[in-house]
């Protein structure tokens, strides 16, 4: 992190360009004057042979829902991102605030207090699971859930739903990051939302199951599918009949972390 005596009134593009030209790593935070900010410039482009295989899997399984949404990386992604990022606030999503931007960069505010770390979502169900707090496991859950819902009442859906990509600010509300690519530019928007719904349960089933919150979690997940969309909820129901051979997947912890959680998800969503 760097630090700046900049004054109170900031030109955000000066400072953007000038960082975009030193700093040493693509993304890095800065502090300047009483605030925080971080500038995200350009990687590399990235390579299409793993999208490419993806779609093949997607059309063995039949899951239209695995179908790749490519991100390109380099200024498209960049381009991606800030478009997105401007969308999802004007429709009300809680999202980081753009500042400045440039074909290879942006700067956006930081999510919590100055030289603070801002938490994700994620680590936070991590936290009060080894704090054996089951009840607020499943509380903090809810609250990604609600968050999920909010974006998809607007009409519109996250990039990579995980729970990673949501993080709590200094209020303890959510809000989404990480907008790379754009699912609803390649797929109809209910197979969106399905796939949002698939990302966050992967990425916090495992916590349900710890904590011994999984029947609860079955219902408020069922309550919550509910208040989708019909087309969303028919897509949902056909992707998970299709995964029925998770079921038979076998439930060591030898066999990695990765398993156990497909496995968790699936328990979820099935129950």
């Amino acid at each position: 992190m760097t630090m700046d005596t900049t004054p109170r009134t900031i030109d955000y593009s000066a400072f953007l360009q000038q960082q975009l030209a030193t700093q040493p790593h693509n993304v890095m935070a800065h502090v300047l004057g009483d605030e925080q900010i971080w500038i995200k410039r350009a990687g590399a482009p990235h390579g299409m042979g793993r999208y490419r295989a993806m779609a093949v899997l997607a059309g063995l399984l039949r899951l239209e829902v695995l179908r790749p949404v490519p991100n390109p990386g380099g200024p498209v992604a960049i381009a991606t991102e800030v478009r997105r990022l401007q969308d999802l606030a004007a429709r009300g999503v809680h999202v980081p605030e753009v500042l400045a931007v440039q074909e290879n960069g942006f700067a956006m505010r930081h999510l919590g207090r100055v030289g603070e770390e801002a938490h994700s979502l994620g680590n936070a169900i991590e936290r009060t699971l080894r704090a054996d707090n089951p009840a607020a496991v499943l509380t903090l859950w809810q609250q990604g859930m609600d968050a999920l819902l909010h974006v998809h009442h607007q009409g519109t859906c996250l990039s990579q739903a995980f729970a990673r990509n949501m993080v709590r600010d200094p209020s303890g509300e959510v809000v989404c990051i990480d907008f790379e690519d754009d699912p609803a530019a390649v797929l109809p928007l209910p197979l969106c939302h399905v796939r949002d719904a698939l990302c966050y349960a992967h990425s916090t089933a495992i916590f349900l199951q710890q904590s011994g919150s999984l029947p609860e979690a079955r219902e408020r997940w069922a309550a919550w599918v509910a208040r989708g969309s019909a087309e969303m909820q028919a897509v949902l129901a056909t992707s998970i009949r299709r995964m029925g051979w998770i079921r038979h997947l076998p439930a060591s912890r030898r066999l990695g972390r990765d398993l156990q959680r497909v496995r968790a998800a699936y328990d979820l969503l099935s129950g």
